[in-house]
C-alpha cells in the first residue's frame, strides 16, 4: 500500500553522523551494534535512507550533519555529497571537528602554533562546503547548511588571569573564521554552540547567555545580520547544568530566530527518563511541557530551520531499537510542533496576567 501524502507544512530535521556506531566502550559496551562497526560515511547515509526515510510522514526533509576532517574530508567529500543526493538529502550542517586535534584551546589557545593550525582547519572546513558538498546544498536559500562553531577545546582547567587572553582569542579566531566565510561566499549562516564542560571542566562559552554576548560583539564588528550569526542551542546541554530551556529559547528569539537548533534531551524532563543534570546523555526529543513552549515560541518566531537531531543510542540498543528511537524522536518533535502551532497563546497570556496560573498551567 503507497504510503499516505502528508497535508501538514514541510517540516526539515537533520541527522548526526556520530550517532551510527558501534557503541561507546569505557563503562559500556564497546560492540552493542555490530552491524554498525566500521560504518562509513556513505553507509550510514545509505542506513537513514533505507531504514529511516520510509518510516517518517513524507513532509519532513531529511539532512545529514557531519565533522570535518573525520567524517567528511577532502578525500572523500565528492563520494559523500554524490550519496547525500542519491537519497533526496541535504546536508543540513557542517562543523570543524578541531577538538580531535587541539587539545589546548585551539583557536582560543595561548600556544601562538596551536592557535595558527586550528584556525586553518577550520577555513578548511568552509573550503570543503563551498566546494564539494556545495551541490547537496538545498536549493532554498532558508534552508542553506549552518556552520557550527562547537569546540571542545575551547576550555581550561586551571584558575588564570589568562582566561581574558583565551576569550580575546576567541573574539579574534572566530572572526578571521566569519571572514574567511564571507571571502568565499557568506552564504553559510553560523551557529556558536555554547556548553558547560566537555572537553575542559570550564569552557569559554558555557551558556547561551555568554554566547549571546560573544556573537554580539562579532555581529558589531563584522556588520552581521542575527540570520547569519546566532547561537545552536542544544536543549540537552542546558538542561544538563539545571538552566532553563525556556528561557534560553525565550533569550534567542528575541535577538533573532537561530540558524540552527539540537533537540536532543537530557531526560529528566518527561518524568520517565532518567537523566537531568547528571552528565551529556543525548537522549531523543521528547514531547513535554517545556518541548510544547519552546516550539511555540520558535514558531511564532518564524524558524522553519533545520532541527538537529544530536542523538545517541542508549547502552543496551541494538541496531533496530537505537533506529526505533531516532524515528521516535523524530515524531515526538512532529507531534510537539502541531500542538505548538495550535497552542492557544493569547488566551495563555491574558489568564497569566489575570493570575489565574492555575489554569495557564492547565492550558500547558
Amino acid at each position: 500500500m503507497a504510503k499516505k501524502k502528508s497535508t501538514e507544512p514541510k517540516s526539515f530535521h537533520s541527522l548526526c553522523m556520530w550517532t551510527f556506531h558501534a557503541g561507546k566502550g569505557g563503562f559500556v559496551p564497546a560492540n552493542i551494534r555490530p552491524y554498525w562497526k566500521n560504518l562509513s560515511t556513505e553507509d550510514k547515509i545509505t542506513l537513514i535512507g533505507k531504514e529511516i526515510k520510509p518510516r517518517i510522514p513524507d513532509n519532513i526533509q531529511l539532512g545529514v550533519e557531519m565533522h570535518y576532517d573525520n567524517e567528511v574530508n577532502e578525500r572523500d567529500a565528492v563520494r559523500i555529497a554524490d550519496a547525500i543526493k542519491g537519497q533526496h538529502f541535504y546536508l543540513a550542517m557542517v562543523t570543524p571537528g578541531a577538538h580531535g586535534h587541539f587539545g589546548y584551546g585551539g583557536i582560543a589557545s595561548m600556544d601562538p602554533a596551536e592557535r595558527k593550525e586550528a584556525g586553518e582547519f577550520g577555513k578548511r572546513t568552509v573550503d570543503l562546503a563551498y566546494g564539494p558538498l556545495k551541490g547537496a546544498w538545498s536549493p532554498e536559500e532558508k534552508n542553506f547548511p549552518t556552520l557550527v562553531l562547537w569546540n571542545g577545546s575551547w576550555g581550561y582547567d586551571i584558575a588564570s588571569p589568562a582566561v581574558k587572553e583565551m576569550l580575546q582569542h576567541l573574539d579574534q579566531g572566530v572572526g578571521d573564521l566569519i571572514s574567511y566565510e564571507r571571502y568565499k561566499g557568506g552564504e553559510l549562516p553560523i551557529g556558536v554552540e555554547p556548553k558547560a564542560n566537555e572537553g575542559h571542566p570550564r569552557m569559554l562559552l558555557p551558556t547561551v547567555g555568554d554566547t549571546i554576548a560573544f556573537i554580539h560583539r562579532l555581529r558589531s564588528r563584522y556588520n552581521l545580520a542575527p540570520s547569519m550569526l546566532g547561537v545552536n542551542m542544544e536543549l540537552g546541554h542546558t538542561e544538563m547544568i539545571g538552566l532553563d530551556t525556556n528561557h534560553d529559547i525565550a533569550s534567542q528569539v528575541i535577538e533573532g530566530a537561530p540558524p540552527h537548533v539540537h533537540v536532543n534531551s537530557q531526560g529528566g524532563s518527561d518524568g520517565i527518563t532518567q537523566g537531568g543534570t547528571m552528565f551529556d546523555l543525548d537522549h531523543e526529543f521528547k514531547i513535554t511541557g517545556f518541548n510544547i513552549a519552546n516550539l511555540t515560541m520558535l514558531d511564532g518566531a518564524g524558524y522553519n530551520r533545520w532541527f538537529g537531531h544530536d542523538f545517541q543510542p542508549r547502552e543496551y540498543d541494538n541496531e533496530e531499537q537505537a533506529l526505533d528511537r531516532v524515528v521516535r524522536g523524530i515524531l515526538s518533535l512532529e507531534a510537539s510542533k502541531k500542538v505548538a502551532r495550535k497552542f492557544p497563546l493569547e488566551q495563555h497570556n491574558r489568564l497569566l496576567e489575570e493570575r489565574e496560573t492555575a489554569k495557564a498551567s492547565d492550558l500547558m
